[in-house]
């Protein structure tokens, strides 16, 4: 466990290896015990590379409450493990939300970042993700709960996430990043279009930009021709 900012204990898996360290941000309410998560802890160790993977507060085995959670303090949380834990280089990979996500943290990091590999990457979903109505009642302080189409409780979005998410809305405008990015997106994903990785690219600062779209992909890319896709990428990287 790692103690971040705010004394809250952080759960996280670190492997030590040659080259840039492999860190994985989850979904969200996701974690390091996920599919994606654990072929690429599996493929670094195979192949003798570092790798993080690690729980925001509030999710799977990090402690904390997940009403209170929001992207600033997921952010902050992998600075301080990263610059606690890794020496060297890192290559950031973003699941959804951990697309947003990573774009914060290598804000933070400037040049400590190698690469930036985003899945179904989702920034800015605060403002395309909810209709006018919810994002009403959200500014006014209320939760607001989704439909989940992975599990049988609704998904919740808390007040203070979405407030702190449109204080960080990264889409529409220069992001100053020049490393390597690739970004995979299925294009039968129903929750994050995949004209958000376009737009993504078009952002980014970076002239070495990828962007892969799986024709028959979902949102999870969790098929393992996705994997295969993820660590092949990885690999190139």
């Amino acid at each position: 466990m790692f103690d971040a900012p705010g004394g809250t204990r952080i759960a996280y898996r670190h492997a030590t290896g040659t080259g840039p360290t492999v860190v994985f941000l989850p979904g969200y309410m996701s974690d390091m015990a996920g599919g994606k998560a654990c072929a690429v802890m599996d493929w670094a160790r195979g192949q003798g590379r570092g790798c993080l993977l690690l729980d925001y507060s509030g999710c799977g085995g990090s402690e904390g409450n997940f009403a209170e959670g929001t992207l600033s303090q997921w952010r902050d949380e992998v600075v301080a493990l990263i610059e606690a834990e890794v020496i060297g280089p890192v290559i950031l990979v973003g699941s959804s939300m951990g697309g947003w996500l990573m774009l914060l943290v290598a804000e933070r990091l400037g040049q400590r970042v190698a690469g930036l590999v985003g899945i179904a990457a989702a920034p800015d979903f605060t403002t395309w993700g909810f209709g006018s109505a919810d994002k009403a009642r959200l500014a006014a302080g209320e939760t607001v709960l989704e439909d989940n189409s992975y599990g049988p409780e609704p998904t919740p979005t808390h007040p203070g996430f979405w407030v702190d998410g449109q204080a960080n809305l990264r889409l529409g405008r220069t992001i100053a990043l020049d490393c390597p990015v690739r970004l995979i997106h299925g294009q039968r994903d129903n929750d994050v279009p995949w004209r958000v990785s376009i737009e993504l690219a078009e952002a980014l600062r970076s002239d070495d930009i990828q962007v892969t779209l799986v024709k028959g992909g979902d949102h999870r890319l969790s098929r393992a021709e996705d994997i295969a896709l993820l660590l092949r990428t990885l690999a190139a990287l």
